[in-house]
């Protein structure tokens, strides 16, 4: 295991790997007192070597690890890559390309709806994992040997567990499944975090279209004093104090005071003046820039039955395929097909629609019937009228 504190000594493992045809990586970070989440170490394995990069190491310039990430001969294996995107994104406005999610691939495999890292070690390395250094501070120095052998672990099984996945993809002829998955996670629209948009996260009630104007606004005023300070959400102020000032509209910073989910001295906080602009702003918001929130139109009555069809053909194709039902449909997605003849869900788009799609909108239309041979379930072709 080679261990990386120096730019240099990055700059060169960097090159190596550059000129094989995977590597495997993985980070740890800490979130518990910041908005962003703080890197703290980065694991990379290629097929000959195992490597810990401190990026908290002093001096040390990530720009070598950033563009091995972006360089397109070298596929980027992770597991649950999500978190770790979302954290070079941030860093550096980097994806990862290609790239490889084993937890996405294990679900297109067959291993349920949530492949844990774990489960594939054990089921395809007949290895174990360590889980005694999980609640590790990383960010604490120096790190002791067995948390970097914990750390490490987390990429050396994955190069097994990708030649075994991969392998099975190519055979089975689903390596386009994932490789549409992976375009998917690769979407920068999934981490951008604007503070226009806040106000979306929020489960909250407030009156009307004026209540929500302020909503709009006093949640983009908390995501930026968030984001510029650098601390979590429910520290600037928490969901239950936003739907209060929504809903009550205080109109003096005085006022913040009497609000019962507003920390007491608000009023008299660095923080009250700007809070009280972003009021007067969703006061002041004109109506035709309110946003509307589109409510689901109720669903038509009488699909229960068809959606209960929908969910057997659901399991007997996810069966008959070893792929999981997460992957293709939730049972909101079966409503919709169950309701429109062009629903706009996942399932019946791409990869999916081959699975599961195109027969579920030929049973509902009559043309598939559903059936029982022994034990199993069948499906019927129904005879033309």
């Amino acid at each position: 295991m080679i261990i990386v504190t120096t730019t240099a000594e990055l700059e060169t493992v960097c090159a190596r790997l550059s000129g094989v045809g995977f590597i495997t990586v993985d980070t740890e970070f800490m979130r518990d007192s910041t908005f962003w989440s703080k890197l703290c170490l980065i694991q990379m394995a290629g097929p000959n070597d195992e490597i810990v990069i401190d990026p908290l190491a002093p001096g040390i310039d990530l720009t070598s690890f950033y563009d091995l990430m972006r360089n397109k001969k070298v596929v980027k294996v992770f597991h649950a890559a999500r978190q770790d995107i979302e954290i070079f994104w941030h860093d550096a406005q980097t994806i990862p390309d290609p790239l490889f999610d084993t937890q996405v691939a294990a679900m297109v495999c067959g291993f349920g709806d949530s492949a844990g890292y774990e489960t594939l070690v054990n089921r395809l390395t007949n290895g174990t994992v360590d889980k005694s250094s999980r609640f590790t501070d990383w960010a604490r120095r120096p790190l002791s040997e067995k948390q970097m052998q914990y750390a490490i672990g987390d990429v050396t099984h994955l190069r097994k567990i990708y030649e075994v996945l991969a392998k099975r993809l190519t055979q089975e002829g689903r390596a386009r499944w994932v490789a549409e998955e992976m375009a998917i996670l690769q979407d920068p629209e999934i981490y951008e975090v604007r503070p226009e948009d806040a106000w979306k996260r929020l489960k909250t009630r407030f009156k009307g279209r004026k209540g929500l104007a302020v909503l709009v606004e006093v949640a983009a005023w908390r995501e930026r004093q968030a984001q510029e300070r650098n601390q979590p959400r429910s520290r600037i102020l928490k969901d239950d104090a936003l739907a209060e000032i929504a809903t009550q509209i205080p109109r003096g910073a005085a006022d913040l005071d009497q609000l019962r989910a507003v920390p007491k001295g608000m009023s008299n906080s660095r923080m009250a003046v700007s809070l009280m602009e972003a009021i007067e702003r969703g006061i002041n918001m004109p109506d035709d820039q309110i946003p509307v929130i589109e409510h689901s139109e109720p669903l038509p009555p009488g699909i229960g039955p068809l959606v209960e069809l929908l969910k057997v053909l659901l399991s007997m194709r996810c069966e008959q395929h070893e792929v999981a039902q997460k992957l293709i449909a939730k049972v909101s997605d079966l409503e919709q097909i169950a309701a429109y003849d062009e629903a706009d869900v996942p399932a019946l788009t791409g990869w999916r629609r081959e699975v599961f799609g195109n027969d579920a909108l030929r049973l509902k239309r009559g043309e598939l019937a559903l059936g029982a041979k022994g034990r199993k379930i069948i499906l019927i072709e129904s005879a033309p009228k």
